[in-house]
């Protein structure tokens, strides 16, 4: 089977033509490092998705390197550029600290962005690493979310607490937390309705849920992740800042990564709303998605060789 960097770096093939071609282009093209090439650079990489905040950072930064280290040929410019953006897209270690402690995970999300599915991967991830993990169903409303979690959980190993369709998604909470402390869970996942279009409602019910974990669990470790489609590139941060609004957003699942033209979103996400993208999904299968790498990200975007490994 294909390791994990090998699907990457095939999945961002399209985002690879979309900005890396255009950035050799760019250096090919120019014989001196002056005002032209920077703007060449960011116009290629605002339009790759990049982003405005990420793009000015990205070249600062470059800007600084190229000075310190008196370059003067433009080609000699491509590894501070991928050093600049793999900068940009580190995710602290502590990021993952939930994953050790006793924790309460909200899964959000608009609907069709991979929610659901990403709730299964991140419980067999979660399970392969030796915890105890419980999903909460608590998604009720949308037809067949509770069958298809199920199927998740059954493919993860891990046990489910699941309401009627219709019931109030808080009853659903309450149901796991009393299950999670009772059965001594390590991680309690629980999926989230995903209907912007009656935005009011959706995040009223956030804040009841909310509430309820912090009543009848305190102390226990939060954790609030935001999953976005990465094929719908600037869709995708409105999404993550209207959420942000509610809820205080702890990290980023960006799913869909196998053959969008956008996963220049990534680094831009990460940029504007300083909130880490902590895992990436790159397929439909159990174990495609996995912790987020800078490294490996970076190096699959740029195609930088390097021996394949699985996470």
């Amino acid at each position: 089977m294909a390791g994990f960097f090998s699907r990457l770096k095939e999945g961002l093939s399209k985002t690879r033509d979309n900005i890396v071609h255009g950035i050799d282009s760019v250096f090919s093209g120019f014989s001196s490092i002056d005002e032209e090439f920077y703007e060449e650079l960011e116009e290629i990489l605002i339009m790759g998705d990049i982003g405005v905040n990420a793009t000015g950072d990205i070249l600062e930064r470059l800007r600084r390197q190229v000075k310190e280290n008196h370059i003067k040929e433009p080609a000699r410019c491509k590894e501070f550029l991928i050093e600049s953006i793999r900068e940009q897209m580190k995710v602290e270690e502590t990021a993952y600290e939930f994953e050790q402690q006793q924790s309460v995970v909200l899964v959000i999300g608009v609907n069709g962005v991979g929610k659901t599915t990403s709730v299964g991967k991140l419980a067999g991830l979660l399970k392969n690493r030796g915890r105890k993990v419980l999903i909460a169903a608590a998604d009720t409303y949308r037809a067949a979310a509770c069958e298809q979690l199920t199927e998740w959980a059954n493919r993860a190993g891990v046990d489910i607490i699941t309401g009627a369709q219709g019931a109030d998604p808080s009853s659903v909470v309450y149901d796991a937390v009393s299950a999670a402390k009772a059965r001594h869970v390590d991680v309690l996942i629980c999926d989230t309705a995903g209907r912007l279009h009656n935005k009011k409602n959706l995040m009223e019910e956030l804040k009841k849920m909310n509430r309820i974990i912090d009543r009848e669990f305190p102390g226990v470790h939060r954790e609030n992740l935001i999953v976005l489609d990465g094929t719908t590139g600037q869709n995708a941060l409105n999404q993550a800042r209207e959420f942000g609004e509610t809820a205080s957003l702890t990290g980023i699942i960006l799913t869909k990564m196998d053959g969008t033209s956008k996963g220049g979103i990534a680094v831009a996400i990460q940029s504007e709303l300083n909130i880490p993208v902590k895992y990436i999904g790159v397929g439909e299968k159990l174990d495609d998605l996995q912790k987020f790498d800078s490294e490996q990200f970076v190096n699959a975007l740029f195609d930088v060789d390097v021996q394949d490994s699985d996470m």
